[in-house]
């Protein structure tokens, strides 16, 4: 028989002490009719299938080689419908309110005028272009893919961490895991009705098209394709993927020219026009005529285009305004200036670091908070308070003392845990959820999203950079069970 833990420190998503909980009891069940060395040689299956299909990403700087694959672990997160539906209007109110405010940065900044949101927040950010103050985007539309990144208190209380609105990565893996658990581990599925991936990426694409520029006559075909760095981008994996799966081109800066404020795609019979562009490179990079210089992997002249209503590019220039970790304290309270509405899910407490008075109490408690770089991504330049030395966190006090602004702490939450089957055995490993949203005409949230698991035990950081790997998120329909 099978044999997990105790789950009693923490939330669990599967267990309750350590019984399993109402809408895992079937896949437990299941699970106790394998034996481990079963469960081992389809473990060692599913980690030879990423490989196989070369399903890699890249850690930039790391030693012993840069392409790894993501750990899959089969243990899957079950989400029951009901809770599912609470988490999608979340995401849809929060995107909604994220994306007006966007708009409002970019013309006349009614949240700025209303003391809602210093304005030396906005003015001072890397992120905030003002080369595109005033252009108007294809459906007033900034954020055509959002991932939502949601962590589960010690209550069960689903909060949101972080918004990704630049350029978020991860939703091929959400597909290949799926593949990967109905291949190997077709057993668990007998007895569950699952929402579907088959047909999501058909909303994508509808979403996608639906951003056509405003000078694009109604009756022309729209033209798009996937802008990527190449191959040594850490995601482009991802790029190939959602290229293949939409149906467009996949192209490189080198493949695309402007010529008169329009962009074309250069191809054997000749230019070809492009409308949209879904861009998968940052901001910086996209043209060295307005952004970096020495940017090799943009068009020169595409912002231009952009703002002349030739070209849409995707998500909008300038959207890390709004994803910056300073500004998600904000979040909120754009939701209720905007929508006039209560957020239905909340953020992290977090502390901005400029205040004096409010810095000296985080600098005490260093050894309690997570602090965190608000412009770093993937667990970098992150110190975990109770988990760290001394002498990294007298690293972070100097830090933070020459650029509080630079700095958020948060109270470290004790996020939930799920069981993970690696090296022979079941152990607890901290999750977190990325939900991803597609924007265009409508709105639409990918049941399930990529469910993140810190793999090295003990450890709260789920980036698949830092060690996390990856699970398959079911939504059970039906399953009305409180999750």
């Amino acid at each position: 028989m099978v044999k997990l833990y105790d789950s009693s420190m923490f939330y669990d998503e599967m267990l309750e002490g350590s019984k399993p909980k109402v809408h895992y009891q079937t896949f437990y069940e299941q699970l106790q009719a394998f034996s481990m060395q079963q469960l081992q040689d389809k473990h060692q299956a599913a980690q030879s299938s990423f490989l196989r299909k070369g399903i890699t990403f890249t850690v930039y700087g790391a030693e012993g080689g840069t392409e790894r694959t993501m750990p899959f672990d089969f243990v899957p997160i079950i989400i029951p419908e009901e809770t599912w539906k609470m988490i999608e209007r979340g995401m849809k109110q929060r995107v909604k309110a994220l994306n007006l405010f966007l708009h409002d940065v970019y013309h006349e900044q009614k949240i700025v005028r209303a003391g809602i949101v210093p304005k030396a927040l906005i003015d001072n950010n890397p992120y905030y272009y003002k080369q595109v103050i005033g252009t108007t985007v294809p459906l007033q539309n900034h954020i055509f893919l959002a991932g939502i990144d949601l962590i589960r208190d010690e209550h069960g209380n689903y909060c949101v961490l972080e918004d990704n609105l630049r350029n978020p990565s991860g939703m091929s893996y959400v597909y290949q895991n799926r593949y990967v658990m109905r291949n190997i581990y077709p057993e668990f599925f007998g007895d569950y009705s699952i929402e579907q991936l088959e047909g999501q990426l058909v909303y994508m694409r509808k979403a996608l098209l639906a951003h056509r520029p405003a000078n694009l006559p109604i009756d022309q075909e729209v033209h798009a394709v996937l802008l990527t760095a190449g191959i040594y981008n850490s995601a482009y994996y991802d790029h190939v993927f959602l290229a293949k799966s939409l149906n467009i081109p996949l192209v490189e800066g080198r493949d695309l020219v402007v010529k008169d404020d329009t962009v074309y795609l250069k191809t054997i019979l000749g230019l070809k026009r492009v409308d949209i562009i879904y861009r998968r490179i940052d901001d910086d990079f996209l043209d060295p005529v307005h952004f970096r210089e020495d940017s090799m992997l943009g068009v020169a002249n595409l912002l231009d285009a952009y703002k002349k209503g030739n070209v849409a590019i995707l998500n909008a220039v300038g959207n890390g305004v709004a994803d910056d970790k300073a500004m998600y304290q904000y979040v909120p309270e754009m939701i209720r200036f905007y929508l006039q509405e209560e957020p239905i899910i909340n953020n992290v407490h977090t502390y901005l670091l400029e205040e004096e008075e409010t810095r000296a109490w985080v600098l005490e408690r260093l050894d309690e908070l997570v602090v965190k770089n608000v412009g770093a991504s993937g667990g970098y330049d992150m110190l975990i308070g109770p988990h760290a030395t001394e002498e990294e966190r007298q690293v972070f006090r100097e830090k933070i003392l020459e650029a509080p602004h630079q700095y958020i702490a948060q109270p470290t939450i004790k996020l939930s845990r799920v069981p993970a089957f690696q090296e022979g055995r079941f152990y607890p490993c901290h999750v977190d959820l990325r939900v991803f949203v597609m924007s265009g005409d409508e709105t639409y949230v990918l049941p399930g999203g990529l469910s993140r698991v810190a793999l090295k035990e003990g450890s709260l950081v789920v980036n698949s950079s830092q060690g996390g790997g990856g699970k398959d998120t079911w939504i059970v329909k039906g399953g009305n069970a409180h999750a």
